[in-house]
């Protein structure tokens, strides 16, 4: 297992920083006490607050994008791609429920990424409804509305954040399941 650098440890405790009090209300000196350095070290490995949470949100959004590319390429059927996506979300929340929760609750406070987290954001959620429009005219899903399909399914996956953390032990790949019973039995003919 790789150990952890400064700058990974200055992210990971910001994001739990920011899970706990939100973004705004976190500083660098908030930071540095939790780590138990002066927040004039902080600098020596990061910019600034705003470089913490891009590089936690911009490597989250990165990690969907190309994560459901792959899913777009596959061969697989509409259900298999659907369950694909949950096992997508399920993985990157267990790995990082604090930086899901920044991804939720605090892009709004991105500055020069935002642009990019919303190209980002539209391509993942294009290629959803293309998945569930595929399936609709494969006859393989029903002929239900893909914004509400989607939007049904990812507010399930996005909220998995403020569940998982909760749990004492999390089996992923029964989660994994669970979930794709749950979500799909409604939209599956």
């Amino acid at each position: 297992m790789k150990t952890e650098n400064r700058k990974e440890e200055i992210i990971r405790v910001a994001g739990f920083l920011f899970k706990e009090k939100g973004y705004s209300a976190v500083s660098m000196r908030d930071i540095a006490n939790e780590l138990g350095i002066k927040a004039a070290s902080l600098y020596n490995h990061i910019k600034s607050k705003q470089e913490i949470l891009a590089n936690i949100m911009m490597s989250l959004a990165e990690d969907f994008t190309s994560g459901m590319q792959l899913i777009v390429e596959d061969n697989s059927s509409t259900i298999e791609k659907l369950q694909a996506i949950i096992a997508l979300h399920v993985n990157i929340t267990t790995n990082n429920p604090n930086g899901m929760a920044a991804l939720n609750a605090d892009w709004m406070h991105l500055e020069e990424d935002l642009d990019r987290y919303f190209l980002l954001r539209k391509e993942y959620e294009e290629n959803f409804k293309a998945i569930l429009l595929q399936g609709v005219s494969d006859k393989e899903i029903a002929d239900v509305n893909v914004e509400t399909m989607m939007f049904s399914i990812l507010s399930t996956l996005r909220s998995l954040y403020l569940w998982i953390p909760k749990k004492d032990k999390i089996d992923p790949e029964a989660l994994i399941s669970d979930l794709g019973k749950v979500l799909l039995r409604g939209i599956t003919n």
